[in-house]
């Protein structure tokens, strides 16, 4: 394996776990006003805070995994980072903006003292969740595509590109996924009345992203969906993503939780490895002309021995805080720890 392969494999693990974390921390806000005043929990402050309980111990803690695969990007993969980011600017922006956003209400929305202001920070907890979910659905989606290069080599992304039936639904998918997954966290760490209206939550989210993500894959079947480089191994994660959604499906059913949220972790990975294995040794396709090859898109190999000792101390690290916190922090919300926000 080159050193090349090396740092793309830990650049898709940091955006796995990212994924995963992150995602649920979307998940559960986007939930948050139909979630809480059960159990004990109360439905004063911003509404019901049982959803937001359950994140509270690891929330910020899970954007982590976001900055390091920002570092990542931008020492092992400059050339990639130059003309991906560029391109995808509006995308993160709106990323960026959801992410303050949502932070910002989570943790201010507790001292509201009116139905309207509690309803106001509601809106802005959901926003803050939505909108990320939404925009990083969309860019699997350009990423799945191939977004158009220019004659200078550069890549641009148009309105047209993002607003594409392909790329909104695996906005649309990506965001029902999420949603999904955050239930699928809720029910595991709450109290049995606030889980079980997270299970049923969650169960009609799964059967509604399985239904959303059947709209790429028909036009993918039809030529106007993803472009891969590798069709096999792309339709092996695709049923694997298929596998894992049913699998959530099944498990949240019978109520089956520590199941159905393994189930919904490996369906938040599997779209970022269908990007990487499905182009391989592209990291970047293009809908009009060549992409970028793994080895244009890295760091001379001067460099990437460099980072090596960086990659070597930050993923024992992040992954000892994150099994840290999960032990401090583990069982039901509402037993062990009291109310965060």
């Amino acid at each position: 394996m080159s050193l090349e392969t090396v740092w793309l494999v830990l650049l898709g693990l940091l955006l796995a776990g990212y994924f995963v974390l992150g995602g649920y921390d979307y998940g559960a806000q986007m939930l948050h006003p139909l979630l809480g005043g059960r159990d004990g929990q109360a439905a004063g402050r911003t509404g019901g805070n049982a959803a937001l309980d359950a994140i509270a111990p690891f929330f910020l803690g899970n954007e982590v995994w976001l900055v390091a695969f920002t570092g990542v990007l931008f020492g092992a993969f400059p050339h990639l980072e130059g003309s991906l980011l560029s391109g995808l600017y509006p995308l993160i922006v709106a990323i960026l903006v959801g992410l303050v956003v949502g932070n910002a209400a989570v943790q201010l929305g507790g001292r509201a003292r009116s139905a309207r202001g509690r309803r106001r920070w509601n809106a802005l907890i959901v926003f803050g969740g939505a909108v990320p979910a939404v925009c990083w659905g969309l860019v699997v989606g350009l990423l799945l595509h191939g977004v158009p290069r220019r004659a200078d080599g550069s890549f641009h992304i148009g309105f047209g590109d993002v607003f594409s039936p392909f790329v909104l639904a695996c906005g649309v998918t990506t965001a029902l996924l999420f949603a999904a997954h955050g239930a699928a966290f809720v029910a595991l760490r709450s109290a049995p009345g606030v889980a079980s209206d997270a299970r049923r939550l969650g169960t009609a989210l799964l059967r509604a992203a399985g239904a959303a993500g059947a709209l790429p894959l028909l036009l993918t079947l039809f030529g106007a969906g993803a472009s891969m480089e590798n069709r096999a191994t792309s339709g092996t994660v695709v049923a694997l993503f298929v596998a894992a959604l049913a699998g959530a499906w099944w498990s949240l059913s019978h109520g089956h939780h520590r199941r159905a949220f393994a189930a919904t972790c490996a369906a938040t990975v599997l779209p970022v490895v269908l990007v990487g294995a499905g182009h391989y040794p592209y990291v970047l396709i293009s809908s009009s002309g060549p992409g970028m090859t793994l080895q244009q898109a890295a760091a001379d190999t001067a460099s990437l021995k460099i980072l090596i000792a960086f990659g070597v101390v930050l993923i024992p690290v992040i992954l000892a805080y994150q099994t840290w916190s999960w032990w401090a922090f583990r069982g039901r919300t509402g037993r062990r720890h009291p109310s965060y926000f």
